[in-house]
């Protein structure tokens, strides 16, 4: 049965269930909420950026792995009362704080635990335990379609929810979740030419292969990236993560960036000894910005300024690097505004000067 509701990605999957907690912590709407999406598109992260944010504690469900009285309780008999009664698990939010139950993996759970978590996401209940009304109840799990251990959604459960379908964007992707997390810029320059091979589980599907590119697989890459020096080892790595075909076009700009892209050495540099010092190719310069809003902590903001201010002037075999620059500073300036570094860019005269030269342009 097919999901015929709205498509986003996971920037603005994220957008409207902050929505979502804005409106139940006002009082004013309580619903629960379905994720659906391919293996890896990020609706696990999803879910704890959410959490992060809002301060909420996030009680994760893998409901493969649990049966009925794992969310109902354990028995036991009160001879005082003369009746049995249940042992509340400790998996299931009991307190007023704020909270985020995740039940994770929903379309793949055993048909016999549904009506269980039926109760909990229209009742908001199990048995007499009831869920304070502090928590916001999210469900996930993947399409039969997409090739993953899943069952049907019966209306039962479906018209219980209120369904989001998340699939993967590039743009996205790159923007909202490489720099927080620390992508590896070989990966986020690689993505940024390559957009296509973001997500390929539907093209792996019909030709019959087990590994696909998804966004968890790229950021097992860049993790791979950062702990394995030795090429032959880290090459079979990522081969196994995203494929031979991808792994392979992934290396040849994976070795022009690390022969050309030196962003340590570049923050440590004066200005003057930087000029010698930028990348001559579009994959280095990508590189290089993706590489200085994900890397640069407050300490390094300054010359991290000083860098994409000076990348302007740049002119380096007709490549875009003006817009490059600017690129990279929308980024770093999103990075300080989430951690409160506003005033290193008010007291960085480079900024000054770049902004003021926009200004006279007639640039935003």
């Amino acid at each position: 049965m097919a999901i015929n509701a709205t498509k986003v990605s996971a920037g603005e999957a994220l957008r409207v269930l902050r929505a979502g907690w804005g409106a139940q912590s006002a009082g004013d709407l309580r619903v629960s909420w379905m994720l659906h999406g391919r293996p890896g598109v990020g609706k696990t992260e999803i879910i704890q950026t959410l959490a992060d944010e809002v301060g909420a504690k996030l009680f994760d469900l893998r409901l493969t792995t649990i049966e009925p009285q794992d969310l109902r309780g354990l028995p036991f008999y009160d001879h005082d009362a003369g009746k049995t009664v249940w042992y509340r698990p400790e998996d299931l939010p009991d307190t007023d704080a704020p909270a985020i139950l995740f039940l994770d993996e929903l379309t793949a759970a055993p048909p016999a635990l549904q009506p269980t978590v039926y109760g909990l996401i229209q009742e908001r209940r199990v048995g007499r335990h009831t869920l304070p009304d502090s928590v916001l109840i999210v469900a996930a799990g993947n399409m039969v379609e997409d090739g993953a251990v899943a069952y049907e959604m019966g209306t039962a459960l479906s018209d219980r929810l209120v369904h989001i379908v998340v699939q993967a964007d590039a743009t996205d992707w790159l923007t909202h979740y490489a720099p927080g997390a620390g992508i590896h810029p070989a990966v986020a320059a690689f993505l940024k030419t390559r957009p296509d091979l973001l997500e390929t589980t539907e093209d792996a599907l019909r030709r019959g292969e087990a590994v696909a590119c998804t966004p968890r697989a790229w950021t097992r890459v860049s993790r791979i990236m950062d702990a394995i020096p030795d090429r032959a080892t880290r090459q079979i790595m990522v081969a196994g993560t995203v494929g031979e075909a991808a792994a392979a076009e992934f290396a040849l700009i994976a070795d022009d960036i690390a022969a050309s892209v030196r962003i340590d050495a570049m923050l440590a540099a004066s200005r003057a000894e930087r000029q010698d010092m930028y990348p001559t190719t579009l994959h280095g310069i990508t590189a290089l910005v993706y590489g200085l809003s994900g890397a640069v902590d407050r300490s390094q903001l300054p010359e991290a300024i000083e860098v994409l201010a000076d990348l302007r002037g740049e002119a380096i075999n007709g490549l875009p690097v003006s817009e490059m620059a600017t690129f990279g500073f929308e980024m770093l300036i999103a990075r300080a505004l989430t951690n409160g570094w506003e005033d290193v860019f008010a007291a960085s005269a480079a900024y000054a000067d770049y902004a003021r030269d926009r200004a006279q342009a007639g640039l935003p």
